[in-house]
């Protein structure tokens, strides 16, 4: 499929567009009209104007070409809709719309199907929010940004069978200075399904890591053939893991969630990360929007509190992840460090570094420097404990100024003089994490996004 006029549409028809509040119609008509590019044809039969512009009362009374029609009208009525896009020659198709096969109504479904195969049309949905491309504002959401945010354009593709799920991940990425490079809902997937998705994105050159909320695939094989050809790192979210999470997510979407052991083996075998939950997607999405991709996963861990570093090492070690062992000449800094009295004696300087509970921030600077310049070392894990009165905030510039060719990941737990650091550390482009698990999951799918971590089947998707 050629998805690029469906995502960077130049015109955009809304066919149920709406004056009343409330109404899908009137939010969509409102998202598009907001900060879109494009030109936005709002299709009405009953209204002269809408939100000010010019309704029309089909899309065949349009005197200009359409890219990209959304269709927001009862489920009974939308074949007839579809149908009259193909016959204008619109060739790529939203449709919001619910009340399909979730609701029981697959004959609905299957004639939208049908109506799309004669016209050969893209359609996304039924049962869906569309599409979010932030470069060109294209907007398809009818949830008002006063109560859902859109993130700033970024790297990251993320793709959603459930519209709620999507609408909520959006809010959290754009909280957390995530960057998309787009956003789709696909809902049931009549037509445009998860494997033309992966291709799509596989060519997209904005796009740099593409995630799913999945709850069954439609296409076993050719999601797989898709993933496996795919170039770049894909994560998946996959519920329906339990018997009874199956159930509900045929009822939700009718999708067909499957053995979960199928899927846990299909996505061993190509490129697909799994997250087991929303939170360690989330970690392993900020990491990667913030920094570089390392060579390996041989990590090293400095940290204030021996505790904290022991944790750490664990987690590492569950995940099939190295300590770092250091080199000679690293060992010779750290004595140096200890002749300048940067850093004390009683110090653990091997791995991981422990610097004491009264470690100032230039002796965190100063072992964190060290640590990065090992050749053996691939990427950093710092733990700040700022309960010490030691630590003074200058902390935020010198983790800065370490910033490189190394993935440099914080762990901060702590309350609310905590939180404000780490909220100062992350403007920098360094991710923060409560806990040394939350770091390590992070620096684990960091690690799985590496082109030569992505096929070497060592358990890649165990979390």
């Amino acid at each position: 499929m050629d998805l690029d006029d469906m995502f960077n549409p130049e015109s955009v028809a809304v066919i149920g567009a709406s004056n009343m509040e409330g109404k899908v119609g009137n939010a969509i008509m409102k998202s598009m009209k907001r900060r879109y590019i494009g030109k936005v044809y709002p299709v009405n039969i009953k209204e002269e104007k809408i939100l000010g512009i010019k309704a029309h009362a089909s899309v065949l009374d349009i005197d200009a070409k359409i890219d990209l029609a959304v269709i927001a009208v009862p489920a009974k009525i939308v074949p007839k809709v579809v149908d009259e896009c193909g016959r204008a020659g619109v060739k790529n198709v939203i449709v919001v719309s619910a009340g399909f096969s979730e609701a029981g109504r697959e004959d609905l479904e299957l004639k939208i199907k049908d109506i799309a195969d004669e016209y050969d049309m893209d359609l996304i949905g039924p049962n869906c929010l569309g599409i979010y491309n932030p470069a060109i504002e294209l907007d398809t959401i009818f949830n008002p940004p006063e109560r859902q945010d859109r993130p700033e354009a970024g790297s990251i593709a993320f793709l959603s069978q459930s519209g709620a799920f999507g609408a909520a991940t959006l809010d959290w990425f754009s909280e957390a200075d995530i960057g998309l490079s787009k956003f789709i809902s696909y809902g049931n997937r009549v037509d445009v399904d998860e494997a033309d998705l992966v291709d799509y994105f596989s060519g997209d050159k904005d796009t740099d890591l593409i995630i799913f909320y999945i709850e069954g695939v439609k296409d076993g094989r050719k999601f797989y053939e898709a993933t496996k050809r795919c170039g770049k790192p894909i994560m998946a979210v996959k519920s329906g893991r339990t018997e009874a999470g199956s159930s509900a997510a045929t009822s939700h979407t009718a999708s067909l969630a499957g053995r979960d052991k199928v899927y846990d083996g299909a996505f061993k075998q190509s490129n697909v990360i799994r997250a087991h939950d929303f939170r360690e997607m989330f970690n392993i999405t900020k990491a990667f929007s913030f920094q570089p991709l390392p060579k390996g996963d041989n990590i090293a861990i400095v940290t204030n509190g021996g505790g904290a570093g022991v944790m750490a090492t664990d987690e590492l070690v569950e995940r099939d992840m190295d300590l770092a062992s250091f080199s000679k000449e690293t060992k010779e800094r750290f004595k140096k460090a200890i002749e300048d009295e940067v850093i004390p004696e009683h110090a653990t300087l091997d791995n991981p570094v422990d610097i004491i509970g009264d470690a100032t921030s230039k002796r965190y600077g100063k072992a964190i420097d060290i640590v990065l310049k090992d050749e053996n070392v691939d990427a950093v894990i710092v733990v700040l404990l700022f309960q010490s009165p030691a630590i003074e905030e200058d902390i935020v510039d010198r983790l800065d100024s370490l910033q490189g060719k190394k993935p440099l990941i914080a762990v901060a737990p702590g309350g609310r003089y905590t939180h404000r650091l780490t909220a100062k550390i992350e403007k920098r482009g360094i991710p923060v994490y409560q806990t040394p698990g939350e770091g390590v999951q992070a620096l684990w799918g960091l690690c799985r996004c590496c082109p030569e971590r992505r096929n070497d089947n060592k358990e890649v998707c165990e979390g």
